[in-house]
C-alpha cells in the first residue's frame, strides 16, 4: 500500500487548522503529521515530522509564510510549499514563487482544489489558482521592457520543437497528464521535457516557465 502523503499545516488561526486538518484526512490518501501557528515553528516542525508538503499560511504575527517558505527551502531535501491565503494580489504570488513555493492557492479556491493542489505538487506539478495565475501573467505582460522581452525570445529558440510545445501548454497552467494526453506521450516523457524545458530557460518551477513563455508571446500563438 502507498503511503499517505505527509502535510504540514501552517496558520495562526487554529480553526483554519481544524477545518483542514478534517478536509485533508477525509481524502484518504493525505496525512497530516503537524501543525504550526507561526512562520518560526515551520523548520523545526520539518525536521521533527518531514512531511512532503506544507500548506502555509502568509498572514502571521511573529515570521510571515513567505520568509518562512525560503527558510524551508534553503533545508535539505525540502518539502513543497504551497502558500494557502487570503492574499489575491499578485505582488504576494511572485514573492512566494521566489522564495521557492510550488503553488498559491486561496483560501476561497474550495475543498476539492487544495486536496487536489497537495497530489499535484507531490507528483512534480506546480498550482496556482486561475485567478492568480491570470493577474501574475498579466502583470509579467504589461511590465517588462525590450530588453526582457527579447531575452525570454532568446531563451525560448533554444527549446525544441517538442520542447516548445509543452513549454507553451505548461505556461497556460495544464497539467502533466493534461499535456500527455494532448501530445500522446507518457507523462514521464513531459516530465523529461519539462525539466530540459527549466534548464534551458533558467526556471526554477513550471510557473517561471509560464513567465518566460508570456514574455517571449508563447501563450499568444
Amino acid at each position: 500500500m502507498t503511503r499517505p502523503h505527509r502535510v504540514l499545516l501552517v496558520d495562526d488561526d487554529p480553526l483554519a487548522r481544524s477545518g483542514l486538518r478534517l478536509l485533508l484526512r477525509s481524502a484518504g490518501d493525505i496525512e497530516v503529521v503537524a501543525e504550526a501557528a507561526d512562520g518560526d515553528e515551520v523548520v523545526p516542525a520539518v525536521q521533527a515530522h518531514h512531511p512532503d508538503v506544507i500548506l502555509m499560511d502568509l498572514g502571521m504575527a511573529r515570521m510571515n509564510g513567505i520568509e518562512a517558505t525560503a527558510q524551508v527551502r534553503a533545508l535539505p531535501n525540502p518539502p513543497h510549499v504551497v502558500a494557502l491565503t487570503t492574499w489575491d494580489v499578485s505582488d504576494a504570488v511572485m514573492r512566494c514563487i521566489d522564495a521557492g513555493a510550488a503553488g498559491y492557492l486561496l483560501k476561497s479556491d474550495g475543498p476539492d482544489v487544495i486536496v487536489k493542489a497537495v497530489r499535484d505538487v507531490v507528483a512534480g506539478d506546480a498550482v496556482l489558482s486561475p485567478r492568480s495565475t491570470r493577474q501574475l501573467l498579466e502583470r509579467f505582460r504589461n511590465q517588462p521592457g525590450d530588453a526582457e522581452r527579447v531575452r525570454a525570445r532568446e531563451l525560448v529558440a533554444t527549446l525544441s520543437e517538442r520542447e516548445l510545445e509543452v513549454a507553451r501548454r505548461v505556461g497556460r497552467g495544464l497539467s502533466n497528464a493534461t499535456v500527455a494526453g494532448q501530445l500522446y506521450v507518457s507523462e514521464a516523457t513531459v516530465k523529461t521535457h519539462l525539466s530540459a524545458v527549466q534548464a534551458k530557460l533558467g526556471a526554477r518551477n513550471r510557473v517561471e516557465v509560464a513567465v518566460v513563455a508570456e514574455r517571449a508571446g508563447l501563450l499568444a500563438q
